[in-house]
């Protein structure tokens, strides 16, 4: 996929462009980079002006320094995304996708520049904040992590990305989840999940959400479970709901067929 890259807050930042068309923004999630979205890119870049970035510190994106041991708040990685806008020169408002801690950033987008987003799209994600025991958990991963590589996260987190029948049959998907999360940066990995320990509950604020929304979660999440996510779409004043078969919390890639189906129904709607 060619990349084109542009310097913003010290940090050079790389994202995929394609097609022509309504603006949609795709936010991975952690610790992914762009290239999860590759089902989603080829079935609406036909249709579509496809801008998927890779996050800073991810992918092909740079990072500062310090990012590691300070974090990286949900409204520094917005603010980038901005940046990414206005340097693609994007006037028009864009359909803005978020999946699991890019829905995290896609909060903090929605709500502080609602006037640049036509519609946003949600995958697999919460709107609350850590509890004390998910911020501990976040913070020694922070801290393991930068010093050993990044096999525990890929011990800890497989089994909560992927379904069961997934694990159990379908090792290609999982070889390819654990691939990204071996080829990640350890400091980036730290300064996400220094930045999410910290981020702010959202769920009193979503009826400020006005444009339209679709929210998509797999059947069996084990991170963002599929009531919790049906109460955010009903707390979203125009949101449609489906829960995904066959998936688990990686939805985007264990069944995309259903989701690119979804994706596609929702942006015609627009």
């Amino acid at each position: 996929m060619p990349l084109h890259s542009f310097r913003t807050n010290d940090v050079e930042l790389s994202c995929y462009v394609s097609g022509t068309g309504v603006p949609c923004v795709l936010i991975h999630g952690f610790p992914f980079d762009h290239t999860m979205w590759q089902q989603q890119i080829e079935a609406i870049s036909a249709t579509c002006c496809v801008i998927a970035p890779d996050l800073r510190g991810f992918g092909a994106s740079t990072q500062l320094q310090s990012d590691g041991e300070n974090g990286v708040d949900m409204l520094d990685y917005a603010k980038d995304i901005l940046a990414l806008l206005d340097h693609l020169q994007v006037t028009e408002p864009a359909v803005l996708c978020g999946f699991s801690m890019g829905g995290y950033i896609l909060w903090q987008l929605a709500l502080h520049a609602p006037e640049r987003f036509r519609a946003i799209v949600l995958f697999d994600t919460r709107a609350d904040a850590d509890t004390q025991q998910g911020r501990a958990g976040r913070l020694a991963m922070a801290d393991k992590v930068v010093r050993t590589g990044t096999e525990p996260v890929v011990e800890v987190m497989l089994p909560k990305l992927l379904a069961k029948k997934t694990l159990e049959s379908r090792p290609e998907i999982a070889a390819h989840v654990t691939h990204i999360i071996r080829a990640a940066s350890p400091v980036a990995i730290a300064a996400a999940q220094r930045g999410m320990a910290r981020r702010p509950d959202v769920r009193d604020r979503l009826s400020e959400l006005e444009m339209p929304a679709l929210v998509l979660v797999g059947a069996e999440d084990a991170i963002s479970p599929p009531d919790e996510m049906r109460t955010i779409a009903g707390d979203l004043p125009q949101a449609q709901f489906i829960e995904v078969p066959d998936a688990g919390h990686m939805t985007v890639l264990e069944n995309p067929t259903a989701v690119n189906s979804a994706l596609t129904s929702f942006l015609k709607s627009l």
